[in-house]
Parts: structure tokens; sequence; C-alpha cells
């Protein structure tokens, strides 16, 4: 009989759980320091801080909906995390393969969560070129689930063909 947990599985789940940590902690800070739309510049001409609060999906995507969407997203995302945990245990022995879905795993709870409590997921980080052109709010949740999406395409390519 398979073990139901081994320490590689475990620290999938880990790195997922501290994908997690770290974007709840960066919002909790955030919301606790800024006020809303409030810009703090890091990098002038490249990189803000900022409180934003994005009631849809990527690039607010579905914000105006009404409601439904938060609802919609929230069940979408745990049942997703659902079925990347039995990826992950299935795939827990392709290094690449299993860090893209622990990635993704931390990121879509860590906005699960914001949409459970807070009806909104919190934004925070601004890229933008000077004054000119500004790349919608993002947060770590997004930033991980995006690094998972990449590491994905790639193992993609680099695995071998089976005939």
């Amino acid at each position: 009989m398979p073990k139901l947990f081994t320490p590689r599985f475990g620290a999938f789940l880990g790195l997922a759980a501290l994908v997690l940590l770290l974007d709840q902690v960066s919002k909790h800070w955030i919301e606790a320091v800024f006020e809303l739309y409030q810009v703090h510049e890091i990098i002038p001409g490249f990189f803000n801080l900022t409180l934003a609060y994005n009631p849809g999906a990527a690039f607010s995507f579905l914000a105006d909906a009404g409601g439904w969407q938060r609802h919609f997203f929230t069940g979408l995302a745990l049942v997703v995390s659902v079925v990347i945990v039995f990826l992950l245990k299935k795939h827990q022995h392709e290094p690449r393969y299993a860090t893209a879905l622990a990635l993704i795993l931390g990121g879509a709870l860590g906005n699960a969560i914001d949409r459970m409590i807070f009806g909104h997921v919190i934004d925070f980080i601004q890229l933008h070129y000077q004054q000119r052109w500004f790349y919608p709010a993002f947060n770590i949740a997004d930033s991980a689930i995006c690094v998972g999406a990449a590491l994905l395409v790639i193992d993609s390519f680099k695995k071998e063909k089976t005939a």
C-alpha cells in the first residue's frame, strides 16, 4: 500500500504553504500601512507599492459583474486546488512540474482566502514606465501563479516524448 504522505510531497505542500503565508502577510501589512489607492514609489519610474482591491479576476476581468463572480472564482479556486493536490501527489517525483503546481496552489488559495473574507483580492505591486504606462496592480499570489504557469509551459517542452 503506497504512503499517503511522503517527505517529497510534504516539501511541495510546504512550498505552497510558504507562498500562501507570504501572500497573506504582505496583504495584511499593506492594508495596515496604506490607504486605498495610496501610492509609494519604491523605484522611481518603475515600481510602486499601492493598495488596490480587485473584485474580479486577472486584470479586473468581470470586476463589475454584480457580485456572482466572487463565489464563482472562489469555488473555482477551491476545486482547482483539490485537483492540484492530487496532481502534486501523483507527480511529486517530477521536480519542475511539482514546483509549478505548488506555486499555483499557494497562489490560488491566497486569492481565494481574500475573496472569501473580503469579497475582493488585495493587490499592491504596481509596475510602470515613467508615468505613461501602468501594468495592473498584482500581488504575491498572482506572481506565484504566473511563475507556476511559466514552469508548466517550460516543463511541457522539456518532457521526454513517449511514442
